[in-house]
């Protein structure tokens, strides 16, 4: 039995139709909800970030943002949950050095705005004022990468419901063995303005949409009921239009395949041995115990095992991992950050060896580097720190089928469920929530409990065999950061790593 990779290939991502004017349209439509409903104009923001460069600051910025959301659940053939909000606020930030001082108001007006000004402008001494400089004021320039829309309003309450529907209907129909369905759906609409002291104004217009589906199977093995869960879904920066019935269908063949698959499993072997990770999804490892490494606060503060690298080899030849924000209608990527930076193609390790840091204007700053418009908030009432997009391993030149092919005994994962990371060692453990024992070549059956062990520095170094199906993960991904989350992407080729320890039930 050959597993399915549940991804989509890069290629098929880099297709957007462009807009006119997307920079001035964005920052209208910007307008038209943060400021002119509370009679505000960008001279009062102007005046706010005077207020604060009165006092000697390095840096500081204003971040409006307006967010609709709504969510539908099913479960049993019917609608458990539904839900719909609406937040908004401003969040305003003064940085002196390596301090922050931060203040945030769900109310957008010229007093909350000027009083928090006045407020996070404390972290300069008053001896230390200064005559505010005259700034002129620019457009933050971008690209067009999603359309500008409100996806919940591109399909309507019934038909969002029958969507559903037609998700359990499928699954159900897939195999008898199927005893419960479980379907979500759910719609984001993110206006962001960003004002900062050096005179940038820059908008974003964030339409984010994901449909999941949680299938449980049942079936007699070895005469006791046996229960597993598989799980498919995916989604992007488009409307819902973009879930058609081929693509219902091709979220529910994963999460079937993958209940049924686990059904049939065996206790994982444990020990040292070569792995083979598929692609797509499983370049969640990749996310996790490389991609957090190579934030630059954690290598500024020195506490990141990749610390002082760059310029050395750090991976085996043929490794070269990107981090694109710039990817069209993907679900990590931006038209621009949240300081308000334009997000781009970075280029982390190249060949092996160790090019840079993903920075916000922060760390940057400190560490004598351009931002790299990875600086990102889960919302104005937070502060922006240096975060992945879309990270990915490029492909390279093998056959897939050769990969696992190679394997004398191993363990090939093609799916991951939860993980842990220490940065500062680079140590991971991570759960596979669908694996298969390989000996001589041959896929012989699925495993349950298989658990990955290892360090992230030491594992690029040991991957021995890159695949030519670069893929990158449905539209799925969740990053957490000290209490923040923001939506991701992760992707890789099959690869092939050697030592890893498998902790195993067997």
């Amino acid at each position: 039995m050959t597993p399915r990779p549940n991804s989509l290939s890069l290629p098929q991502l880099r297709s957007a139709a462009p807009q006119r004017q997307p920079t001035a349209d964005r920052l209208a439509i910007a307008q038209s909800l943060l400021l002119e409903p509370f009679g505000l104009t960008p001279a009062h923001l102007a005046r706010a970030l005077a207020e604060i460069t009165a006092h000697k600051v390095d840096d500081a910025d204003l971040y409006f943002q307006y967010t609709r959301s709504e969510g539908w659940s099913l479960e049993e053939g019917i609608v458990k949950t539904g839900s719909f909000s609406i937040d908004q606020g401003v969040g305003v930030r003064a940085v002196s050095g390596e301090k922050t001082a931060f203040a945030y108001s769900d109310d957008i007006s010229e007093a909350s705005l000027l009083d928090a000004a006045r407020t996070v402008r404390a972290i300069s001494a008053a001896s230390q004022s200064r005559k505010s400089k005259v700034v002129t004021p620019k457009i933050a320039a971008s690209r067009s990468l999603y359309a500008g829309l409100d996806p919940i309003d591109t399909l309507d309450s019934a038909a969002k419901v029958a969507l559903l529907g037609r998700v359990e209907k499928l699954a159900r129909a897939k195999d008898p063995r199927v005893a419960q369905v479980m379907a979500g759906l759910a719609s984001e609409y993110d206006v962001v303005l960003v004002a900062r002291a050096d005179g940038t104004l820059a908008a974003d217009v964030r339409p984010l949409v994901r449909l999941s589906v949680t299938v449980i199977a049942q079936a007699k093995v070895n005469g006791q009921m046996r229960r597993e869960v598989g799980s498919g879904g995916g989604g992007g920066r488009f409307g819902l239009a973009y879930f058609d019935d081929a693509q219902i269908n091709e979220y529910v063949d994963a999460a079937v395949h993958a209940a049924l698959t686990n059904l049939d499993a065996r206790p994982a072997p444990a020990g040292v041995m070569s792995v083979v990770l598929g692609p797509g999804w499983p370049g969640v490892l990749l996310h996790e115990a490389i991609g957090h490494g190579l934030e630059g606060d954690f290598n500024r503060k020195g506490s990141s095992a990749f610390s002082g690298r760059v310029g050395q080899r750090v991976a085996a030849k043929g490794v070269t991992v990107l981090d694109d924000g710039s990817i069209s209608q993907r679900r990590g990527s931006l038209n621009v950050d949240d300081e308000g930076h334009a997000t781009q193609r970075n280029v982390l390790i190249e060949d092996g060896i160790l090019k840079g840091y993903l920075q916000d204007s922060m760390n940057a700053r400190l560490m004598g580097v351009k931002s790299t418009g990875n600086g990102r908030r889960e919302s104005y009432a937070h502060v922006p720190m240096p975060r992945m997009t879309n990270t990915f391993m490029l492909g390279g030149a093998q056959d897939p089928a050769e990969i696992v092919a190679s394997i004398k005994k191993g363990v090939y994962a093609t799916n991951f469920g939860g993980g842990q990371v220490d940065i500062t060692s680079g140590k991971f453990v991570f759960s596979a929530s669908e694996a298969f024992w390989v000996e001589n070549g041959k896929i012989l059956y699925p495993v349950k409990g298989a658990t990955l062990v290892g360090s992230g520095p030491e594992s690029l170094k040991k991957i021995t065999m890159i695949g030519n199906d670069l893929a990158l993960d449905t539209g799925v991904g969740v990053c957490g950061k000290e209490g923040q989350s923001v939506p991701v992407g992760v992707g890789q080729p099959t690869l092939r790593i050697e030592g890893l320890t498998v902790g195993g039930t067997a």
